[in-house]
């Protein structure tokens, strides 16, 4: 809602919403960011370094000046389909010895 039309009319914010059926909480959240770019540099990341998993590769992005919280990171390391690539386990003698 512009601010103009809500001086003009002398209606308050919450009144306007009632009036038009939305909750003043919709219209007061701001547009959020977008993670694009936050997502891209992280899935390079994990392609060079295919054993680091979110902490470090956010440790990684706050060295270049992007900060997050690390829920949201891990969220979108998720989101993104990134893990971290699993070893093997050693390979183990089947069967018997013959003596």
């Amino acid at each position: 809602m512009a601010l103009d039309v809500l001086a003009r009319y002398e209606v308050s914010q919450s009144r306007a919403c009632r009036l038009v059926g939305v909750d003043p909480k919709t219209v007061r959240r701001k547009e959020k960011k977008s993670d694009e770019t936050v997502r891209q540099r992280m899935g390079e990341i994990a392609a060079e370094r295919r054993r680091f998993g979110y902490r470090r590769i956010g440790l990684m992005l706050e060295r270049e000046g992007i900060k997050m919280n690390h829920k949201k990171l891990y969220r979108l390391y998720r989101e993104e389909g990134l893990a971290v690539k699993r070893r093997k386990g050693r390979k183990r003698a089947t069967g018997t010895r013959a003596l």
